[in-house]
């Protein structure tokens, strides 16, 4: 313990936290949390007739060579100070007085790099780190805090802070750098609602699985006046009397169903959890093994707004947690096989939360955090600026980690080194964002 970080005291959650109560009223599922916030998804006429949201990107498009990119929300303000834990001797004293019941026991850390260490319920991602396919980035975020979990969501997902720009960092990247998408290219997995950083003028595909994917109003066999087939000659034959951008987007909507369906009959891979976020990410290897020309993925993981009751190390909310989101991402990484040095999955949630652990044993809204890359290239080594633990590192104001990292470093490299983008792509799809390459964090190898 360092005698600077003695007067410390542990926090109650602070009254009036915007949207906690929303959020636990709703949930943190797309569903229901971000319900109608795609007004710039342009929905196909059929989608009213879909059980998922349809809309596409331009299919008048250059090619692009680089990665699939998988993009996992974690919704709900992740405690990356959970999940990776400063362990080393010189660091670990401040961490172990801030969180006397929530911390993870020293000798219980899966260490990484001698500095930091996992969570042990993260433990199955070990092999993954060591083989250069797993990586982590601390104390990354927005670089000013913002303790709102939807005002923060949406200044993370728009991709430019503190901006009056109203689309959404993705939809920049497949209207300036991608230019390349065709139907069926971006996809939103786990729910029909669009996330706001699709939002914009270009459009994608949303849907909760690829087995819900169908048209509603479809009947069971034995009624053969609402089949499927004669729903779709029904939808030509109306669109056939159309404008031809109706006829156009008709026709899309009818050959993702078929081309959907033909993913969904595809042998689904083995290991994953039987939760949300195991099926999801067991969708999204099914669609990047298929022939379709996925390149951009969307996928949420809720319930990580842990004020009260976080638990401790062997058992709890947080490490039930882990433990799903760990075994589906080494699922994911093992079912994609080879597969997997052309695909990069990165998560983002809207902040941290604070170092200290509050008298409920949980923990409050805060800002750095830490962000996971997996992938056939990450770089060995925990990254980023780790500002400290005591007193005089945190944020004056509320006792957070700082972000000495801009999440969006990080989401530039891996544009730039795994997505073919150039500077000017960068410009384009973070405007306002000054980083060069040299504030790269260095997540990605080669």
């Amino acid at each position: 313990m360092t005698s600077e970080g003695a007067d410390m005291r542990m926090q109650t959650s602070p009254d009036g936290c915007r949207g906690c109560d929303e959020l636990a009223r709703v949930s943190l599922s797309r569903r229901n949390l971000l319900k109608g916030l795609a007004a710039g998804a342009v929905a196909l006429p059929a989608a009213g007739m879909l059980g998922t949201g349809v809309a596409y990107a331009d299919p008048n498009a250059t090619t692009w060579d680089g990665d699939t990119l998988v993009v996992l929300s974690l919704r709900g303000g992740f405690d990356g100070l959970s999940a990776v834990v400063p362990m080393h001797n010189d660091l670990y004293p401040d961490y172990e007085r801030a969180r006397p019941s929530i911390r993870v026991p020293q000798n219980k850390l899966v260490g990484l790099d001698g500095r930091f260490g996992l969570h042990p319920a993260l433990g199955m991602l070990k092999s993954w780190y060591d083989s250069g396919k797993f990586g982590a980035v601390v104390a990354a975020g927005l670089p000013q805090p913002n303790r709102s979990h939807f005002e923060a969501m949406d200044e993370v997902e728009k991709g430019a802070p503190g901006s009056a720009v109203r689309n959404g960092w993705l939809n920049r990247v497949m209207g300036r750098h991608l230019c390349a998408l065709v139907p069926l290219s971006a996809i939103q997995l786990g729910s029909n609602s669009m996330p706001p950083a699709f939002v914009g003028e270009q459009t994608a595909l949303g849907m909760d699985s690829l087995e819900s994917f169908t048209l509603d109003g479809v009947a069971d066999k034995g009624e053969e006046r609402f089949t499927a087939a004669h729903w779709r000659n029904a939808l030509t034959k109306l669109s056939n009397r159309a404008s031809a951008p109706v006829q156009a987007a008709t026709g899309m909507t009818l050959q993702a169903l078929t081309d959907i369906a033909t993913v969904a009959k595809s042998n689904a891979g083995t290991g994953y959890p039987d939760s949300d976020t195991g099926r999801t990410l067991c969708d999204a290897a099914r669609l990047i093994k298929s022939p379709m020309p996925v390149k951009l993925i969307t996928l949420d993981v809720g319930d990580w707004d842990m004020h009260s009751d976080l638990g401790r190390h062997d058992g709890g909310w947080m490490r039930n947690n882990l433990t799903d989101l760990g075994s589906a991402l080494a699922a994911f990484a093992a079912d994609l096989g080879p597969r997997l040095d052309g695909v990069t999955l990165v998560t983002i949630s809207e902040f941290g939360r604070r170092v200290l652990e509050n008298e409920s044993g949980g923990v409050d809204h805060g800002w750095g955090n830490v962000m996971f890359v997996l992938g056939g290239h990450v770089a060995t080594g925990v990254k980023g600026q780790w500002p400290g633990l005591s007193k005089s590192a945190l944020d004056a104001a509320d006792g957070d980690v700082k972000a000495t990292t801009d999440y969006r470093a990080v989401l530039a490299e891996i544009l730039a080194k795994r997505c073919d983008a150039d500077p000017a792509d960068i410009t384009n799809v973070f405007p306002g964002y000054r980083g060069t390459s040299s504030a790269y964090p260095g997540i990605i190898s080669g």
